[in-house]
Order: structure tokens, then C-alpha cells, then sequence
């Protein structure tokens, strides 16, 4: 008890030293003249610990270079010309507001990546964070069936915590990071219209300027935060949240641009990850009919994904059980690398 009553005192000084908003301060001083079981103790000190830790007012510096932005798209994604020419005009404004310092009177749209399996949403998202120099935390919804998970549990609760958002907010240590809403259609369907319904709060900027949070039990301004979302379809997103978000619909691939993408972008990548050196495999070109469809038609490009992979790992055994190299593979010898 006297450890936990040390710790106590350390805090106060703590909480007074962090530059705090001034209620948050009182709040927890407040709170820390509570005296309760061990058990209560703990409980506090955890808390105070969590809400010392968020970044109350400090933000990552923007990067505004639309050059750079565009390279980065172009290295990380073939074509989709469309959807990188809409990013573009997206940071065009948001630089143009920055410089004009009208960013307090700007609240950026909601850009909504639509589309199929592997076309490119999430790791578009990933490519707009780099572009801004922004650190980003991916929140998953797929199955998601409670909303305390976003919005958090109350103290008063033994198994208390800090829902995925203000979680977000601590791990990525400012207060305007870019917070990707993955998969928002596939939200449980017995609990879609409470999920919706903490959606339309984070999404709208006349309200998630003051998130309640369960755990943390006060507002906390998320009016700074970039938020991206996804989704397969639209079908299961309440109008609401619609509403809020700008869609950008992702095209499906063509086999030129799989091909493309194959050979130059997920290839290489797999060669590295298997452990290979990057001459040590080369694919026929008339292997790779086969390698892009192997069970038909595919709109987006993680089967292709998988595929290189398997044929990577298969190489890197034989490789290592071998001692042989390099390896070629042909459409007549694909069988054997793809085989599971």
C-alpha cells in the first residue's frame, strides 16, 4: 500500500508538470485524492498512466510535396490512374489550406476505397500516410460485433479498457495521425447499427471534436485526425455514414496490369522475402498465363500474391536441400512449384 501511495504522489507531480488541458488536470487530481482497496489503487494509477501517455496537442508536421506524394503512389501501385489523380486533387486542397493556414476551418472528406478483394485499398491508405508523413494505425472491422471496441468500457467494469480509437491515438503518439477504417461493411450484422451509429460520430466533424470515450470518460478532439475507410460494397454501410464519406471505387485489374504488377512489384518482393537472391529465379513468360488465373478470373491481386509466394518458398527449399541454383520456371515445370 505504501508502494502504491509513492506512486500516487509521483503522478500528482506528474500530472501538474504535463501540460494538460486544465479540467483533465483537475479531473485527475481530483480522482487521486480517492482512497480505496489495493485492488481500486491500481486500477487509478493504471488510468492516470493511460491518459498521461495521449498526445493531447501535439501533431505531426504535414509533408506538402505533391511530387513526392505521386511518387510514392507510382512506386507503390501500378495504374489505377484514376483513383491516384483524386488523391492528388485530396492533397491539393490540403496543402493549399495549410498554406493559407485555414487548416482549424478545414475538415478533409472521408475518402472510402470500394472495391474487391486486392485491388489496392489498404495499402492506398498506407501510401497517403507516407505521402503526409503521418504515422497510421489500422483499425480492423471485419466481424466486429461489439462497439465498446471502438468506444471503449467504462472504469467502473473489471474488464475496463480503452477502445481501438483512443488506442490508435496513444500508439501513434499525436493527435492528427491517419486512422484507416478497414472492412466497415463487414461489421457483425446483430450489432451493425450501434457500430454505425459510433461511425456517423467519429466521421462528422460537428461531433468527434469532442469523442467521449468510455474509459477515458472525457472529450477528446479527434477533429485533426485523417480518417480513411474501406469497404467491399456499400450495401451494409448505413446511409448515415454514407453520407460522410467521399467513395472512390476501385477498378479490377486487367491481366496486362496483373502482369505487370507480377513481374515488376510482387515478384521482386517475394524473391526478397523467401531469402532468394534476386537472379536466383526467373519465370517463362509463358508461365505466366498460368500463374495469373489458376482458378479463373480474379479482379484484384492477392491470389497472384499468394501464388509467388508459394513458388518462392518451394525455391528456397530446394535451394537450401539442393545447394542448386538458379531456378527457372516454365509452363511445363509450374506444376510442381505451385502444388500444394
Amino acid at each position: 500500500m505504501d508502494s502504491a501511495r509513492s506512486v500516487v504522489e509521483e503522478l500528482k507531480i506528474n500530472i501538474t508538470q504535463a501540460n494538460l488541458p486544465q479540467e483533465i488536470e483537475e479531473k485527475l487530481l481530483n480522482l487521486l485524492k480517492f482512497t480505496g482497496s489495493g485492488t481500486e489503487i491500481e486500477s487509478l494509477i493504471n488510468y492516470v498512466h493511460f491518459v498521461l501517455s495521449l498526445p493531447f496537442s501535439k501533431l505531426a508536421p504535414d509533408i506538402l510535396d505533391l511530387s513526392r506524394a505521386k511518387q510514392i503512389l507510382d512506386k507503390n501501385h501500378y495504374g489505377l490512374q484514376s483513383v491516384k489523380d483524386r488523391i492528388l486533387e485530396y492533397l491539393s486542397v490540403l496543402i493549399l489550406h495549410q498554406q493559407t493556414r485555414q487548416v482549424n476551418d478545414f475538415h478533409a472528406p472521408i475518402l472510402a476505397f470500394i472495391g474487391l478483394v486486392g485491388t489496392g485499398k489498404t495499402s492506398l491508405a498506407y501510401a497517403i500516410a507516407e505521402s503526409l508523413g503521418r504515422p497510421i494505425a489500422r483499425i480492423p472491422f471485419g466481424g466486429l460485433g461489439d462497439p465498446a471496441t471502438i468506444r471503449g468500457t467504462s472504469r467502473m467494469r473489471v474488464d475496463a479498457e480503452p477502445g481501438q480509437i483512443i488506442k490508435a491515438i496513444q500508439t501513434t503518439k499525436v493527435s492528427n495521425p491517419v486512422i484507416l477504417l478497414d472492412e466497415i461493411d463487414r461489421v457483425a450484422a446483430e450489432h451493425r447499427v450501434d457500430i454505425m451509429g459510433v461511425l456517423v460520430e467519429l466521421l462528422d466533424p460537428a461531433q468527434n471534436q469532442a469523442f467521449v470515450d468510455h474509459y477515458l470518460d472525457f472529450p477528446y478532439d479527434l477533429s485533426q485526425v485523417l480518417f480513411i475507410a474501406t469497404a467491399n460494397n456499400t450495401g451494409n454501410i448505413a446511409t448515415a455514414v454514407l453520407d460522410r464519406l467521399e467513395p472512390i471505387v476501385m477498378p479490377s485489374y486487367s491481366d496486362e496490369e496483373k502482369l505487370a504488377i507480377g513481374k515488376n512489384y510482387l515478384l521482386p518482393k517475394a524473391i526478397s522475402e523467401a531469402g532468394i537472391n534476386q537472379n536466383g529465379l526467373t519465370i517463362d513468360d509463358a508461365a505466366w498465363p498460368q500463374i495469373l488465373r489458376p482458378l479463373g478470373f480474379d479482379s484484384g491481386t492477392r491470389s497472384l500474391s499468394r501464388s509467388l509466394q508459394a513458388i518462392c518458398r518451394k525455391v528456397a527449399r530446394k535451394q537450401v536441400e539442393s545447394g542448386s541454383g538458379p531456378f527457372r520456371i516454365t509452363s511445363e515445370n509450374l506444376g510442381e512449384y505451385l502444388s500444394s
